[in-house]
């Protein structure tokens, strides 16, 4: 039996890591696809898409570690984020992971956990950025975002997170 909890055990470590390589390059080539084509890609949350995929499909642990260091790679390759920025999305990233799982312990909706997971964390962020550019850390407008590009990520992610895990999360996740 320990055997094949080994097995399952390096087959969850090896579908992190893949993941994680993925989550990476995309984060890597947002920038450069958003140049060539016009497209401002990263106007769609591309970091917290692959945080909600990696809450989807790998563990809660691995999930922390995306939402820490996706900015800070993405910070290191691009230049993008700026400094104060990427400190501040990556506590977004974590908080919203953090907000899920502790809803998720209350209530069993998981469009309704997600959307107010998303929705406090981005509450959050704002509020940050608020006081750095109040303190003069931060020189950036508040809002570059447009409301709706961020309302539709939120219930399409929203919406996946219902749909992907009404079964089996706790195997997935709640480990």
């Amino acid at each position: 039996m320990s055997e094949s909890a080994a097995i399952i055990k390096k087959r969850e470590y090896i579908k992190a890591i893949i993941f994680n390589i993925l989550a990476i390059s995309c984060v890597y080539l947002i920038p450069a696809i958003s140049h060539n084509f016009g497209v401002p890609i990263y106007l769609f949350e591309p970091m917290r898409i692959m945080i909600i995929l990696s809450l989807a499909h790998t563990r809660k642990e691995n999930t922390y570690i995306l939402a820490a260091t996706l900015p800070i790679v993405s910070f290191l390759l691009s230049g993008h984020p700026i400094f104060p920025k990427m400190l501040v999305i990556s506590a977004e990233l974590i908080v919203n992971v953090w907000f899920f799982l502790f809803l998720d312990k209350f209530l069993k909706i998981k469009f309704l956990n997600m959307f107010l997971a998303i929705a406090l964390s981005k509450a959050l962020y704002y509020f940050i950025l608020f006081i750095l550019i109040q303190i003069n850390l931060y020189d950036k407008p508040l809002h570059s975002t447009p409301f709706i590009n961020q309302l539709i990520v939120t219930v399409v992610l929203s919406a996946y997170t219902a749909i992907f895990l009404k079964q089996g999360y706790k195997k997935q996740v709640g480990s």
